[in-house]
């Protein structure tokens, strides 16, 4: 743990208050904004074509990203180096990040059936992981990185990262008790319509899990990997708070409590990560996390019956 606490002060020490502030106060009030109008929840779900999605999720990701970096640029007392690749590559991540979040499987239109409706939902993240590797291998080869965007086990001491999950079991527990909480886990009962058609329920509920932590992976790559180590070069250390907006935007769906607690867990793996120079501890802890959820959403609504 003292690793971890002493890459939060060498952070800390620093950021500047006035940019983190001024950030703080920003994706505050884009979660105020959202959970009131049900913005993510009610009119982006419910718009009519995928391209009209896309296109609202890609304003919002701006607002939550590009902003923030406007905040940065106006408050950071050092210059950024501000070149056409680095203004390419801000408005390049909302729209890989959105157009993940809206693709459809293109198993949907080929499968029938419950066994069809099944493989589409479990396949559906790892298709997704797609989505953003491409990309992100592309880029990887016009900027070289020592590792791939944080894919390594280098400087990985597991010990503090374990703790970290440990620390998290208390609120986990808690949002078990809350019905919003309850309302959107576990996750796994979106598979509930194939019991009748299985003698063993556990085993397809496993490969949904193993295909649910998949997203962490994409999740991790993309913000504590890209976000971070393909800006460090333009923002330094102040890459890591823009990084933690965008990642609480991404949460507007979820409930409250978990949106807005994403923004400090994004910006303490952001930090963890940067000085790491690996994303690999984090995202152990983020699919623990993830997993965990799934458990207390389980234990939370069998209590309820």
């Amino acid at each position: 743990m003292s690793m971890m606490w002493t890459s939060w002060r060498e952070y800390t020490a620093v950021i500047d208050n006035r940019t983190f502030l001024a950030c703080l106060a920003w994706i505050s009030m884009l979660v105020a904004l959202n959970y009131t109008l049900g913005i993510e929840s009610g009119w982006i779900r419910n718009m009519a074509s995928r391209f009209e999605q896309f296109s609202a999720l890609y304003g919002m990701y701006c607002s939550a990203f590009i902003i923030p970096y406007g905040l940065v640029m106006l408050l950071r007392k050092q210059p950024m180096e501000l070149t056409p690749v680095f203004w390419g590559l801000l408005l390049l991540a909302p729209a890989i990040f959105a157009l993940k979040v809206c693709s459809a499987n293109p198993l949907e239109s080929m499968l029938d059936g419950v066994w069809g409706r099944y493989l589409t939902l479990v396949t559906m993240l790892p298709f997704k992981l797609l989505i953003v590797l491409i990309p992100l291998m592309v880029f990887y080869h016009v900027f070289p990185q020592p590792s791939f965007w944080g894919m390594t086990m280098k400087n990985v001491r597991w010990q503090p990262y374990g703790l970290m999950l440990l620390l998290m079991l208390p609120p986990i527990l808690f949002a078990s008790t809350q019905p919003d909480f309850l309302e959107a886990y576990p996750r796994v009962r979106q598979i509930d319509f194939i019991a009748p058609h299985t003698e063993c329920l556990l085993c397809h509920q496993l490969i949904y899990e193993l295909s649910y932590g998949i997203d962490f992976i994409t999740i991790e790559l993309f913000f504590r990997g890209f976000l971070i180590f393909g800006f460090i070069r333009y923002a330094g250390t102040a890459a890591i708070l823009p990084m933690a907006t965008f990642y609480c935007s991404i949460h507007f769906g979820k409930p409250l409590l978990e949106c807005i607690s994403s923004f400090f867990g994004g910006l303490i793996l952001g930090v963890v990560s940067y000085r790491t120079r690996s994303i690999v501890g984090g995202l152990a802890v983020h699919v623990g996390i993830a997993w965990l959820m799934e458990a207390g959403g389980f234990l939370g609504n069998m209590g309820r019956k």
